[in-house]
């Protein structure tokens, strides 16, 4: 479709040298992600459709020159991986609050029950974490392809792990979005993914809020079950 042809091909210049430009895919895809950020702070289900939506197309950003010999865009196989990632975690946390949403007992409540991990949530987080990044760095590794395995296996990681703690209503997620985002955007910088730096830092300020609002939350929701 011509379209969506021109959609894969657009650029929005910024400069008079052919470098000086960046995809439309990274603004729209960042779009739609700050939009998902949006409605997951306000526990809304459509932060899981805005989401998949924008790492389906920050999808064919990351995967850069492996799927064109012409793109001048890096590849960052972290990233790339991270946005399939994201999908799947998605359709999971999609389908767990439309059945928290459906159950006769949750009638007029939000679709997720905000709340702080438990002791026993942490011992299996927290080993599961690490084996999970050790194994994306070794994948990664293997592979070829990323220019800093590390940042970008942290970047994967740490995704999963705050994508996962949204969908359970965890306090903690924000806190790990913030590890993310210190790590994403130096490194989206020197890759030239300029729209995705700073969303990142955009993100970032809605994280900080989103932490202190999920906080409250919690701690009067808390009070009103005793």
């Amino acid at each position: 479709m011509s379209w969506l042809h021109w959609f894969y091909n657009a650029q929005v210049h910024f400069g008079d040298k052919p470098t000086d430009a960046i995809y439309l895919r990274e603004i729209v895809g960042n779009i739609f992600g700050l939009a998902s950020a949006i409605f997951g702070m306000r526990r809304s289900i459509l932060a899981w459709p805005f989401g998949i939506i924008g790492n389906g197309i920050l999808f064919t950003l990351f995967i850069g020159n492996l799927w064109d010999e012409n793109q001048s865009s890096r590849t960052m196989l972290g990233q790339a991986g991270r946005q399939l990632l994201l999908i799947a975690v998605s359709l999971y946390g999609w389908w767990a609050w439309n059945r928290n949403r459906k159950n006769p007992a949750n009638a007029g409540k939000p679709a997720v029950k905000i709340r702080w991990t438990t002791g026993n949530e942490k011992l299996i987080l927290i080993p599961a974490t690490i084996a999970f990044y050790w194994a994306t760095f070794f994948t990664i590794t293997a592979i070829g392809g990323s220019w800093n395995v590390a940042a970008d296996s942290w970047i994967f990681t740490g995704t999963a792990l705050a994508t996962y703690g949204l969908a359970k209503g965890y306090v903690e997620f924000w806190l790990v979005w913030v590890a993310v985002d210190a790590v994403g955007v130096p490194l989206d910088l020197r890759a030239h993914y300029y729209p995705t730096a700073i969303m990142y830092l955009i993100y970032g300020a809605f994280v900080i809020t989103g932490f202190f609002s999920w906080l409250r939350i919690s701690s009067k929701e808390k009070k009103a079950a005793l």
